[in-house]
């Protein structure tokens, strides 16, 4: 399957603890990758991300919840209320921004993204810009929510890739490619019909999980 051995780790989303655990039972001749959706809703983004920033040796993708963040840092008027309904709140929070409301006026979130973009620093927000979204190695693809089974890898949108295609589950890829992939929770890591499913929910669950690919069966991890 993959040219080299690789263990890919599910959704994050805020759970430093889970992340730490299991990068403890990643085998030392894999190459880790993460699925994106490193922050929200969970209650350590700030550190979750300052772990994952600092480790060059791990090839870290954008999750859609990461192009929120992005969205709001670059026009919160616009993109912020979307973003503090769907887990911005606990990221703020995270990196001590108080007071925040999801009713805020425009200004208010104005003010919010300074104080975040100042918490964050530079160094963070240009890593967190920089991410990819797709992993290619041999005959598996890992995105953060699949990718459109109609269409060859090259030809792949960002929006498919970041935030889903509704053919994904329901039609079989036929060029012999597997997708490994975060994004929609399942109760239970698994691989089928070309698919291979990690998140499992740690920020509800407490189960953050992973699968280690090396050209044998799947082998699954978990926090």
């Amino acid at each position: 399957m993959p040219a080299e051995p690789i263990c890919v780790i599910g959704d994050v989303h805020g759970c430093i603890s889970q992340l730490e655990h299991l990068l403890a039972k990643v085998p030392d001749d894999h190459r880790l990758v993460m699925v994106g959706d490193y922050i929200d809703r969970g209650e350590h983004s700030a550190e979750v991300l300052k772990l994952l920033s600092a480790r060059t040796d791990i090839t870290c993708l954008m999750g859609n919840h990461e192009e929120m963040l992005l969205r709001f840092l670059k026009d919160p008027k616009r993109h912020g209320h979307r973003w503090l309904r769907y887990g911005g709140l606990q990221t703020l929070a995270s990196f001590g921004v108080s007071g925040v409301r999801p009713e805020m006026s425009g200004d208010d979130l104005q003010d919010c993204r300074n104080q975040l973009q100042f918490a964050m620093g530079q160094p963070i927000c240009s890593w967190l810009a920089a991410l990819h979204n797709r992993f290619l190695t041999g005959t598996v693809l890992v995105t953060h929510a699949g990718a459109d089974p109609s269409r060859a890898l090259d030809e792949q949108s960002d929006k498919a890739l970041i935030w889903g295609h509704p053919d994904f589950n329901k039609k079989d890829r036929r060029d012999g490619m597997w997708v490994v992939h975060g994004h929609t929770i399942v109760p239970k890591a698994k691989a089928e019909r070309g698919r291979i499913a990690i998140d499992t929910g740690a920020f509800a669950t407490g189960r953050l999980s992973a699968v280690c690919l090396d050209g044998t069966e799947p082998r699954f991890l978990e926090s």
